[in-house]
């Protein structure tokens, strides 16, 4: 188990890995932060990442879920630079907390980074 500066820290071990937080989609407001925020910013990416959660999250397209769990795992960003990911965190609450991560496109592996993503969600404890 792992708290959110535990989580972030070792996000940030994520091969090209430039910046993470910890964002409450509902709110947009960042829990934690590590590295650089895109355009310099946590706070601002944090809206604007929880803000693209949020449309996601509640659009009918994606709203099938299982039992056990929300409509979406990932949200995956694609820009000629970088790849800006989210992944969901199921939380003993109302689970609207994610992980977002801005990868550097030239150093990471798209792959890798999705799947270091899955198992830091599923160790995070969120208090």
């Amino acid at each position: 188990m792992t708290g959110i500066d535990g989580c972030l820290a070792e996000a940030m071990t994520i091969p090209g890995a430039r910046g993470a937080s910890l964002v409450d989609w509902t709110s947009g407001l960042a829990l934690g932060v590590a590295g650089e925020g895109p355009e310099g910013d946590h706070e601002a990416s944090a809206a604007d990442a929880a803000e693209l959660a949020r449309l996601a999250f509640e659009n009918s397209a994606f709203t099938r879920s299982t039992p056990d769990a929300g409509p979406v795992e990932d949200l995956i960003v694609t820009a000629r630079g970088s790849y800006h990911l989210i992944r969901f965190v199921q939380t003993a609450f109302d689970s609207s907390v994610f992980l977002y991560v801005w990868l550097d496109r030239a150093e990471a592996n798209l792959a890798v980074a999705l799947f270091r993503l899955k198992d830091l969600t599923a160790r995070l404890v969120v208090a």
